[in-house]
């Protein structure tokens, strides 16, 4: 809604206004519409993108495995885009919190909805509420250093999130672990278990993080698959590594690899899926090695109950197959297999944020092409992309398509009139300075940079992440206001 100083502008002055765009959620799929607004020609643009976290990068930084180095430096390619003069970034900034989607919404010509999928899906089974269930978005939250899951103080009684302290207890005890789910998350989770502190001292986690893990007893890793192993959601880099970790046998039960009609269809038409099986049916060939530790993996088997008093000491697995309508259903053959960890992969899912429409049963913002649907129509000014748009799906490179869609979207919604500049350039400043919100930007994100440069050099590692939120802070200073 227009104010009435907005009203008496003339139409001159607002063509000659740059377009406001504020895109919440600087992670891939944020960064990646800020990419492609900032290389579109046809209208003038200013861009804030905005985060609650004090850094940029999200899921890049917080999700990426810390010992993939290669898909970590993504964060390099997405930083050149903050760092264009058409481009703002507005770190420990909450919406909901700091300013309303509504205040937001009149201070901008347009948002761009970025956030992600903030919970996981559940296992629904019994059990899973035991100490040592826990969602791999929790596990990876810790081992990757994000401050939601490192708190400055002890874990307030009210938190429902796994916290550092508690993380840190269960790796100690641990022996055996059950990961559920097959897709780079789960491999990354049965990585991490399962290699040793000496193949992971070249990684930038946090020195809390190091020791915790320096102090784990992971011998056995069981990974579970609902399906067969051509319905793998891997990627074949990331299955063979594997199978190069030292003192780790990796086991498949070659009668896992017989393949039903279905699965034969879907690795003739899956090349993905196609390579996998030969990776598979290479380990199944192999003789285990008497390694110390392994990783088994358990095809055609769904988790149906986890058992213990209150901690996990074992799940109970079930054979599965598919009928004939297509569904994954019980086959029968129950079976228990020990364990101290479960770890849930199955999927992400979207939280409604509170002033933006969203969709129950898909957990996403309800969208065409990128255009948000409010109360029936398209709302002119928002759009949505990432995977509070799709759901959680694709790899990191699937939002630059997103992105690009979206973007189209809105230029073309400004060419038709349905977008308008009204000479909102710097109304966002101004509103977050009277609230005393005092965003963090790129100065402040360059200075937290070097210290976590510096304190890897101190450990002898390249980079050593700030995992506490009063740490990243503190290396923000010295100039209090960093938005620059």
């Amino acid at each position: 809604m227009e104010t009435s100083s907005e009203r008496m502008e003339t139409s001159s002055e607002r063509m000659s206004a740059p377009l406001v765009v504020a895109i919440i959620g600087a992670g891939p799929s944020g960064i990646y519409a800020a990419e492609a607004l900032s290389q579109q020609t046809d209208i003038d643009v200013e861009i804030a993108v905005i985060d609650r976290l004090p850094v940029p990068f999200g899921l890049v930084r917080y999700g990426v495995a810390p010992d993939h180095h290669s898909i970590r430096s993504i964060r390099n390619t997405l930083e050149r885009t903050l760092e264009k003069s058409s481009v703002r970034f507005y770190g420990d900034v909450t919406i909901g919190a700091d300013l309303t989607i509504a205040e937001l919404r009149e201070s901008v010509d347009a948002v761009i909805y970025a956030y992600g999928a903030g919970t996981d899906r559940r296992l629904e089974i019994p059990g899973e509420h035991l100490q040592g269930s826990f969602a791999a978005a929790e596990l990876v939250a810790w081992y990757c250093g994000n401050p939601d899951v490192h708190p400055d103080t002890e874990q307030p009684p009210s938190s429902d999130h796994l916290m550092a302290a508690e993380v840190d207890e269960l790796i100690t005890r641990a022996r055996r672990a059950v990961v559920v789910g097959v897709g780079n998350v789960a491999l990354d989770i049965a990585r991490i278990l399962i290699k040793s502190i000496d193949q992971l001292t070249d990684t930038d986690m946090a020195e809390e993080v190091l020791e915790s893990l320096s102090r784990k007893n992971v011998t056995d890793v069981h990974v579970l698959g609902r399906r067969g192993p051509a319905y793998t959601s891997f990627t074949t880099k990331e299955l063979r590594e594997l199978g190069e970790i030292d003192d780790v046998d990796v086991i498949v039960d070659p009668a896992d690899l017989q393949l039903d009609p279905s699965s034969e269809a879907v690795v003739q038409q899956n090349k993905i899926a196609a390579r996998n099986m030969v990776v598979f049916q290479d380990w199944a060939a192999r003789p285990l090695s008497g390694a110390s530790k392994r990783i088994r993996f358990h095809f055609w088997t769904r988790p149906t109950m986890i058992i213990g008093d209150d901690r996990v000491a074992a799940v109970e697995i079930e054979r599965t197959m598919i009928d004939s309508a297509g569904y994954v259903v019980g086959a029968g053959g129950r079976n228990t297999l020990a364990a101290d960890l479960v770890v849930r992969s199955v999927g992400y899912r979207g939280l409604p944020l509170i002033g933006v429409p969203f969709d129950e049963k898909t957990g996403r913002v309800p969208h065409a092409e990128g255009r948000v649907i409010r109360d029936g129509g398209f709302s002119p000014d928002e759009f949505v992309t990432g995977w509070i748009k799709r759901g959680p799906t694709g790899v990191i490179g699937t939002n630059k398509s997103d992105a690009v869609e979206t973007v189209t979207s809105l230029i073309a919604d400004v060419h038709n009139g349905a977008i308008q500049a009204h000479g909102r350039s710097g109304k966002l400043d101004r509103l977050l300075a009277e609230r005393g919100v005092h965003p963090l930007g790129m100065p402040a994100w360059h200075r937290i940079d070097a210290a976590e440069i510096e304190l890897g050099a101190r450990h002898g590692r390249l980079r050593t992440t700030l995992a506490h939120r009063k740490e990243l802070l503190a290396a923000a200073e010295p100039d209090g206001d960093n938005l620059e």
